[in-house]
């Protein structure tokens, strides 16, 4: 065994402890199963899956196995036109696609990777890409044919969460974003024909809201980061360097600092609603209740509800100063170091960002993350979309690094610890830009 495969597997079970005990927030859901249990159930159904695929590889000369966690009708869409087209026009490649429960396929990923069996390409949350490309469980992509072109016309904001020790280790595959949305009654009521454009417009309304009645201006999220970035970069705030090396000097800045004081004066003085600190009504039900004028969330608020779409109206965040800067999310798509068909891998990872197979899955809901394909999505049935796609052009990533799990548990210990009072927005903000500082340097 080599000092290099034994090295990964002693990373790889520190890195499957840490995300073991760290969650996401907001922009992500998936199949439960994360035992062994279903990590062995998956394996065998592999094992199964490629016993049988020369029968349905028909005359192809190479077959790639792709891992995702795309839902029954994203799948549907996916199989019946992407994987069509693609073995249309490739019939000496043949793409196993293997759909995998997203709780816990980090860590299942990790696990295959160690035990030689992993997909030549997956479909990843955005913040798993740094992560896995430490641990060598990722090829670069950079140097890749047609790789410049793909970057040259992807959101840039998405293209960066590939980005890990000056590499790209994959391309951006889809992405969503937040907005606000405006309860139509309540606007009304706070005086508006049509949603605020500044933030300051939407403030000056304050006094129209009854926080006694259970009826506030507006709510945020929580105080986690997911809830919490678009207003403090919206705001002026930042977390790190523009080379997200650094913390210090930015997320303890004294435009950071004022920008958290600034979200929880706003709670002290009941303009946003209790939901910040996990306390009824939350966000969904808050405007379903008509007890808030403006929530900001993802596209999924739209897609699970044709009353929403009736009953509110969605905008870019209120801006300050002319920024608007929402948060990223989305999926990237990779391949892995241990592919041993690494050709036939790219070639069909660089299928999915042509504009054709990018608008085959916005029909599914994804938002292409190709700016040419974004152009030409069909909004007709779902014209929220539109705004989604606007805010998305001003949207920031979070940090991409291979620590992010504990920069995002540091994040949102800060935020809390300002919002129940046990310290000052400088002190908490300076205690955790120290450690995100070391966790960057890491």
């Amino acid at each position: 065994m080599s000092k290099k495969f034994i090295a990964f597997i002693t990373a790889a079970g520190m890195l499957a402890g840490i995300l073991s005990g760290c969650g996401t927030n907001g922009n992500n859901s998936g199949n439960i199963g994360t035992s062994d249990e279903v990590s062995s159930k998956e394996t065998e159904k592999q094992a199964d899956s490629k016993e049988t695929s020369s029968t349905i590889a028909g005359n192809a000369e190479e077959e790639i196995l792709f891992w995702h966690s795309y839902s029954e009708g994203e799948e549907k869409i996916f199989q019946e036109q992407v994987l069509t087209a693609f073995e249309k026009v490739h019939p000496e490649i043949h793409v196993n696609a293997v759909r995998m429960p997203y709780e816990g396929m980090d860590q299942q990923l990790i696990t295959a990777v160690s035990g030689d069996a992993a997909p030549d390409v997956m479909r990843m949350d955005i913040t798993w890409v740094a992560q896995m490309a430490k641990l060598g469980a990722l090829e670069a992509v950079d140097g890749m044919d047609g790789f410049e072109g793909i970057k040259g016309n992807a959101l840039e904001s998405s293209m960066v969460t590939n980005l890990y020790g000056g590499n790209y280790y994959g391309l951006p595959l889809n992405a969503n974003t937040t907005v606000a949305i405006y309860n139509k009654k309540l606007l009304t009521e706070y005086g508006f024909s049509q949603p605020p454009e500044t933030l300051e417009e939407l403030l000056a309304a304050k006094d129209k809201a009854d926080p006694a009645g259970e009826k506030w201006l507006f709510a945020v999220q929580g105080t986690y980061n997911w809830a919490m970035l678009p207003f403090l970069w919206t705001l002026g705030g930042s977390v790190t360097d523009a080379d997200f090396t650094k913390a210090s000097g930015y997320l303890n800045s004294e435009a950071t600092v004022k920008a958290l004081e600034t979200v929880r004066q706003w709670y002290e003085d009941g303009i946003i609603g209790p939901s910040v600190m996990g306390e009824q009504p939350d966000t969904w039900g808050g405007m379903s209740g008509n007890n808030y004028g403006m929530i900001v969330e993802g596209p999924w608020y739209y897609s699970s509800s044709q009353e929403a779409q009736d009953t509110t109206i969605p905008a870019l965040l209120p801006s300050v100063e002319g920024r608007s800067i929402s948060i990223i999310g989305g999926e990237d798509v990779v391949m892995t170091s241990t592919s041993k068909h690494k050709e036939a891998a790219w070639t069909f990872m660089k299928f999915l960002m042509e504009d054709e197979q990018q608008l085959a899955m916005s029909k599914a809901g994804m938002i292409p993350t190709m700016k040419t394909a974004m152009d030409q999505v069909d909004t007709s049935e779902s014209p929220y979309v539109e705004i989604y796609m606007e805010q998305l052009k001003s949207a920031n990533p979070r940090t991409p690094s291979a620590q992010w799990p504990q920069i995002e548990e540091t994040l949102n210990q800060a935020f809390e610890l300002v919002f129940r009072g046990e310290k000052s927005a400088r002190d908490a903000l300076d205690e955790a830009a120290e450690t995100i500082d070391e966790l960057l340097a890491e």
